[in-house]
């Protein structure tokens, strides 16, 4: 799967790193709890959550995680904006709620990993 179908699945628009859109992803993970991420998450491409700050592109950056989707309609600021262009991490945002989110790209073959 690619960036670009998870932009499709969850109907979400990218905010930043559209050259980057062709790039294959094979897991995901959903959180709002960036310690969460830290402890348990390996080998994740993309990163669903709700919270909206710099420590999230960050911690993305830190994991090697090529993709953040922000759910719930949240708006990411233009610091992490810039942060996230700075490190070519594609930033989406979708209407859609968590759960709903990780449901449909599991339904399209996105799996957890680990």
């Amino acid at each position: 799967m690619t960036i670009a179908d998870v932009r499709d699945i969850l109907q979400a628009t990218v905010v930043t790193g559209e050259e980057n859109l062709e790039t294959e992803v094979h897991n995901a993970c959903g959180s709002d709890m960036m310690s969460d991420v830290l402890a348990f998450v390996k080998d994740q491409s993309v990163l669903l959550t709700g919270l909206v700050n710099t420590q999230v592109v960050r911690t993305a950056d830190m994991m090697d995680m090529v993709c953040i989707v922000f759910v719930r309609g949240k708006e990411p600021g233009p610091e992490m904006i810039e942060l996230a262009a700075d490190r070519g991490i594609v930033l989406m945002k979708s209407s859609l709620r968590m759960f709903t989110a990780c449901g449909l790209l599991y339904e399209n073959g996105l799996r957890g990993g680990n």
